[in-house]
């Protein structure tokens, strides 16, 4: 498959997407128009707020020229047909959301399986992205799961890459969380014996289908406490698949 791992695809504060870094013209040379989309939820118990979300994705591609028929939601309400709905789908969307409840969902409906052997373009949307690495970190996201002892900060996830991606820094990188700052007394400390890497909305990761694996954009990398520039906007870096 060809895989955009990305923080996110849209503009910010728009319904437009972002053309930063090549990725409408990368979209557009492997996608066929129309394609045949699956939309994977990552609150797969709340079919109001996915759907919301799914028709959110769907408008914002039309604007820029893109198709998508037939369109399908994959949530609870459909999850013994995800084989079936992936076989027959050219571009999957990982939608944003909680990490920790999206990854759940992927392990339950067997996602990394289902997807062996698929041909298609994927798409991952934030949450959709870190949990496409070979080991996810779920960064903590609510109050009280920073100082859970017992929240999980290590998962497997889907084996697109081993990038464990961090998306939205422009966003999130003063955030504060149950008291303590979000990337300096959390993020940091947990790089230990890791690679983080964080991204801004408009960089994405870009898979081949050979397996090759390209930086597209700023992006920056956190590993044993320390954070250094990794790839400028404009520019590519090609990472070890």
């Amino acid at each position: 498959m060809i895989a955009f791992l990305t923080s996110s695809p849209v503009i910010p504060g728009t319904n437009d997407l972002n053309p930063a870094n090549g990725f409408i013209d990368e979209m557009c040379a492997c996608l066929p128009n129309p394609a045949r989309t699956l939309f994977v939820a990552s609150s797969p118990a709340d079919p109001e707020k996915t759907d919301f979300f799914a028709d959110s994705m769907r408008f914002i591609f039309g604007r820029s020229g893109f198709r998508f028929e037939p369109f399908t939601v994959l949530d609870d309400r459909n999850r013994d047909q995800a084989e079936a709905l992936i076989a027959a789908s050219d571009f999957i969307i990982l939608a944003g959301g909680h990490v920790p409840t999206q990854n759940r969902f992927f392990a339950e409906i067997d996602l990394r399986e289902k997807l062996r052997g698929y041909r298609g373009v994927l798409m991952g949307v934030s949450a959709g992205s870190m949990n496409s690495a070979e080991i996810v970190y779920v960064q903590p996201e609510e109050p009280g799961e920073a100082v859970d002892p017992a929240f999980v900060k290590f998962t497997p996830g889907l084996g697109l890459t081993r990038e464990m991606i961090l998306p939205h820094y422009q966003m999130c990188r003063d955030s504060v969380l149950d008291g303590m700052r979000l990337f300096e007394d959390i993020t940091y400390g947990d790089s230990r014996g890791h690679r983080f890497t964080v991204m801004v909305d408009g960089t994405y990761l870009l898979v081949r289908e050979d397996g090759a694996q390209e930086l597209r954009g700023e992006a920056y990398v956190i590993h044993d406490g320390v954070m250094e520039a990794l790839c400028r906007e404009g520019q590519t870096l090609r990472l070890d698949a």
